[in-house]
């Protein structure tokens, strides 16, 4: 069981008994509308955003995977009677022809999502954790928690590929392609990070104590340059590993968002925001570039398990224990002025980076230099007085 949940009053809550659902807010500092999708009888486990963002897939414990219209907020399809367990997670394929469930029945099964039919099914020894598809949708990975392994096989004739018992000194909780489809980031309860080689077929990376207790969730940017992790020790960490740049000065570190376990997380498509959900019932919404909370959202009556950001960045998807979604409209987030207060209160302003031209929020202290780069181009610079970086993700590190 999680730790007791502290209540804390947050000046940047907004509680969502306040708000209409999606067309009718009237809260004038909130100004957040949202959808609720009900149909699942257990705790959703898992979300995303699919077929351009005009739809939502979720996986629950009441063993159904289900496809959403986001703009109606009615179930779709239901995929069903075939999983004898509850879903641990579920993901579909970049043409969103296959759909992949992973099961605490010990099982991974495909699906066509057109038909609806089961293409294949293969057992393992233990309850599936996590699972994900490659980017190109040739492979599949997932982790089990029986000898912590870690399964990997083809989609199209569900060959394995390769089976890693043992990979990590406890359970396997998120596995993860990168965009290139060259590595998988898994993140475990022994508070470590993983990098498997798919070509080398070995660990090329190992960061031990990652976080100060088990890491819930991970995922890359979509670059292939950042890695988001969540842990039980209330954190969220990006860390660079392009550059290799948590090798000397650590990762980043978003913090003081939640109360208790941080179960999961999600980075936008340019990397400027990061949202996280938690087992205080909250979602926080965070300015990666410079490492703070914007907004935290409340309403879900659960824990919320799992989160994803649209592609467009206008919209997030939250998944609750209290077995239903929220889709939440934050395309506006920088005209609330509860947001606009919190910029002001840590004297800011809005500032373009010199060297990639996006904007980036600027702090500024009457005793320090003004930054002129956003933080993500401050870390690509060199470093005064530092050993130099070693080369990406040496053997055994």
């Amino acid at each position: 069981m999680p730790p007791p949940i502290k209540k804390e009053r947050d000046p940047l809550a907004i509680s969502t008994h306040l708000l209409q659902p999606w067309e009718g807010d009237q809260e004038k500092l909130a100004k957040i509308h949202f959808k609720i999708l009900k149909g699942h009888s257990e705790t959703v486990t898992s979300c995303h955003f699919c077929f351009y963002d005009t739809k939502v897939l979720s996986g629950s414990f009441d063993s159904t995977v289900k496809l959403w219209d986001t703009a109606t907020a009615i179930c779709i399809q239901t995929f069903k009677d075939k999983h004898t367990g509850p879903i641990s997670e579920c993901c579909l394929s970049p043409d969103n022809k296959r759909l992949i469930t992973g099961s605490y029945d010990k099982t991974l099964k495909a699906w066509d999502t057109e038909t609806g039919k089961m293409l294949w099914s293969l057992e393992q020894d233990g309850l599936i954790t996590s699972c994900h598809i490659s980017h190109d949708g040739k492979y599949v990975v997932s982790g089990s928690d029986l000898e912590n392994a870690l399964f990997i096989c083809d989609v199209e004739h569900a060959k394995q590929v390769a089976f890693i018992r043992e990979y990590h000194r406890s359970t396997v909780r998120r596995c993860r392609f990168d965009p290139d489809n060259q590595r998988i980031a898994t993140v475990s309860s022994d508070m470590s990070i993983k990098f498997w080689d798919i070509i080398a077929q070995s660990t090329t990376v190992t960061i031990e104590r990652a976080h100060n207790n088990a890491i819930s969730d991970c995922c890359f940017s979509m670059d292939g340059h950042y890695l988001c992790t969540a842990g039980w020790d209330e954190n969220i960490k990006l860390w660079d590993i392009r550059t290799g740049e948590f090798r000397s000065h650590g990762p980043i570190t978003l913090e003081q968002g939640h109360i208790g376990i941080v179960g999961c997380c999600d980075v936008s498509n340019d990397v400027s925001l990061v949202v996280s959900g938690g087992y205080d019932k909250t979602i926080v919404i965070w300015d990666a570039q410079e490492a703070y909370k914007k907004l935290t959202l409340k309403g879900h009556g659960d824990w919320v398990t799992d989160i994803a950001i649209s592609n467009d960045k206008k919209r997030l998807v939250s998944a609750s224990k209290d077995c239903t979604m929220r889709v939440w409209d934050i395309g506006n987030i920088n005209e609330i002025p509860l947001v606009i207060e919190a910029i002001k209160t840590r004297g800011s302003k809005i500032a373009t980076c010199e060297k990639c031209k996006k904007p980036f929020l600027i702090f500024q202290d009457e005793e320090e230099q003004v930054e002129t780069k956003c933080v993500f181009c401050r870390l690509e610079a060199p470093t005064k007085n530092v050993l130099p970086v070693p080369p990406p993700f040496p053997p055994d590190f």
